[in-house]
């Protein structure tokens, strides 16, 4: 489970006060960041449970190396048990390179880490047909396949005074989710124990449903929407391990050609010159050429560092 928290400008605010301007909701955000962490820490550690701060800018998950190093983490994290508290980087963010609101940091997370549901907790219990505020007799819609139409008619205001995101961020979020694979909820977070509500059946919610599985949407972004930026030509053995479903090593590759950072996409070559697959490097080209042909324990002792043993893990790898 991974946590996307709103809160830390809100909580800055008890000392500096409402602020409007963006240096201000800055300032606010940097006293206001390791007081939500408190709290969380403060909270989990009853259950024994580890937190950790991840603080991300909209760069994070746009850029692919940036995007890459994020992952790594969330990976370790969750390995190790720990719970990632994310939040959106306000104190260096700039207006054009912001998110503004959880809702889509969210969806992009859940993009990232490959997550099958994303949880969005708002001060209503679902999607509805109109403003239940302001309309009696708006109804309650609980599962929708079709978000062209409600992202076009959703309000954009929240009934939260502290918030950024109304409804329609929220859809906004599950499209980006459901282009990923990922299947959306959202639901009230005023009542106590919501995700307790929500597994009993008592919480009413909106079910967003996903198009496919996290790793077939991954997979087809790799294929379908990147275009390689270099090349590896590798051996027989690794082209059946390949085949085999195994990452591909250094140890197996012959050549490289073009440059390209880390992150990128590579075509990946048998000795005949057949393109095989394409897949997500994890080395820049320059860092690539080094390691070509040597065993994975090599590669710190090479580099001085590793990001990995794989040049490309068979997760963001595609075979033609």
């Amino acid at each position: 489970m991974l946590l996307v928290s709103s809160g830390a400008v809100a909580l800055g605010q008890g000392v500096l006060g409402r602020p409007s301007r963006l240096d201000a909701k800055q300032a606010a955000a940097a006293i206001g960041q390791p007081l939500l962490m408190q709290a969380w820490q403060a909270a989990m550690s009853n259950a024994g449970i580890q937190t950790a701060q991840l603080l991300l800018t909209l760069d994070d998950t746009e850029s692919r190396r940036r995007w890459l190093n994020a992952r790594a983490t969330l990976e370790v994290l969750l390995r190790r048990g720990a719970l990632p508290v994310i939040n959106e980087n306000d104190t260096v963010a700039t207006e054009e390179l912001r998110y503004g609101d959880n809702d889509r940091l969210s969806a992009r997370v859940a993009q990232m880490a490959r997550c099958d549901l994303l949880i969005l907790l708002s001060d209503v219990d679902g999607l509805y047909t109109a403003d239940p505020a302001t309309n009696p007799d708006a109804t309650h819609v609980p599962a929708i396949a079709d978000l062209s139409e409600a992202r076009a008619w959703a309000s954009s205001s929240s009934a939260s005074g502290m918030g950024s995101g109304g409804m329609r961020t929220k859809l906004d979020a599950a499209w980006i989710a459901q282009q990923a694979g990922c299947a959306t909820v959202i639901a009230s977070g005023r009542e106590a124990h919501p995700l307790r509500r929500l597994m009993t059946g008592e919480g009413r919610s909106t079910v967003v449903t996903p198009h496919g599985s996290p790793a077939s949407a991954y997979k087809q972004w790799i294929v379908g929407t990147l275009s390689p930026s270099g090349g590896v030509t590798i051996d027989e053995g690794a082209a059946k391990a390949l085949g085999n479903g195994k990452s591909l090593l250094p140890a197996g590759v012959v050549a490289v050609s073009g440059e390209f950072a880390q992150g990128a996409c590579l075509a990946i070559f048998d000795m005949e010159g057949r393109e095989l697959g394409r897949g997500i490097s994890r080395y820049a080209s320059n860092e690539a050429g080094r390691i070509v042909g040597i065993r994975a324990a090599e590669i710190a002792e090479k580099l001085g560092y590793s990001r990995g043993d794989e040049l490309v893990h068979r997760d963001d790898l595609v075979l033609l």
